[in-house]
């Protein structure tokens, strides 16, 4: 359904929200139709309730309707497939995430590569890794996790969504840096992986502040680090991995949108333009920090800096976790 549809008649009386768009994009008229975003995970998640409340502002910047189409299913390569093979014109887009830098090394026959078959338009958001354990772990602080650990090798054991998920690769790059062994379970989805960390049935889990507050509050888990750069206003207490021994160490889920390679570059800028507007947007922004999401936008030489940098990032740490898809 569309998220949101405005006339541009009213972005023009709402105070010229037009600026966003260039002179190159105003003369070809772009978007005259409306925008087709895939969102190659299911719906309700965090990825997809983000993508639908930026896009929903995105809608009324540039006065066109935008279409939410959900297309999960191995571990977003359904969805980012279709986008990779749709016409590049600017209506069809992916609003993807990490998995969009794994998968390629993960399953070399997932159907596109992210530097060749997308142009990247804008990161929106992003949410840092949240190191949890249950209140029934032998351990309550980062350290005397590392402590632990290193003397019972093997006998610790973490929860992930799956296979190649975001935290179950940032966690093998930290155990490895740590010199650390604690065995992967593997579950069919990031719910019954919290679930079973709670119940104390794993010992550890990378997650994220908008899904662990609650039971974070309550008193149920504890929050050992955060794999951010800072420290979380809404965690002052809780130090950073980086700061844990592990400069430099970060573990960020984030979320932004690409186009099929050869979209016109007027429609990357004015889509750019019109994405680093919605994350900035006042209501937005205190939308997201509710849900414990950092808002971003920014452009698309910075995302495509961020690809670039992540792809020989995690295909190093498959190679050596020796970790192979389902």
């Amino acid at each position: 359904m569309p998220i949101a549809t405005i006339t541009r008649r009213g972005l023009l009386a709402a105070g010229g929200s037009l600026g966003l768009l260039s002179s190159r994009a105003r003369a070809a008229d772009y978007p005259n139709q409306p925008i087709r975003l895939i969102v190659p995970f299911p719906p309700g998640g965090t990825v997809d309730v983000t993508a639908r409340l930026v896009m929903g502002k995105v809608a009324e910047l540039l006065g066109s309707a935008v279409i939410i189409d959900s297309a999960p299913g191995a571990g977003g390569n359904v969805g980012t497939q279709r986008v990779a093979r749709a016409t590049p014109d600017g209506y069809t887009l992916l609003f993807t995430a990490p998995n969009h830098t794994i998968n390629p090394s993960l399953t070399p026959n997932s159907g596109f590569e992210p530097e060749r078959d997308f142009a990247p338009i804008s990161l929106v958001a992003q949410i840092a890794e949240l190191l949890i354990a249950p209140r029934s772990a032998p351990f309550a602080t980062f350290a005397e996790f590392v402590a632990y650990a290193r003397a019972n090798p093997g006998k610790l054991t973490y929860s992930s969504a799956g296979i190649g998920s975001h935290p179950h690769v940032t966690m093998e790059l930290m155990l490895r840096r740590l010199g650390l062994e604690v065995l992967h379970v593997p579950y069919r989805g990031a719910a019954p992986a919290f679930t079973d960390l709670v119940a104390g049935r794993v010992q550890l889990k990378l997650d994220s502040l908008a899904t662990s507050a609650a039971s974070l509050a309550e008193g149920s888990i504890r929050a050992l680090a955060i794999a951010s750069r800072e420290r979380s206003p809404k965690l002052p207490d809780v130090p950073t991995i980086a700061e844990m021994g592990l400069p430099g160490f970060e573990g960020i889920l984030w979320m932004g949108v690409v186009a099929p390679t050869g979209t016109p570059p007027e429609a990357i800028a004015t889509l750019s333009r019109a994405l680093m507007a919605a994350a900035r947007d006042p209501e937005v922004m205190a939308r997201l920090d509710r849900a414990g999401v950092e808002p971003v936008g920014n452009t698309p030489e910075d995302f495509r800096a961020l690809i670039a940098r992540e792809i020989p990032l995690w295909r190093q740490v498959i190679r050596d976790a020796n970790i192979r898809a389902e």
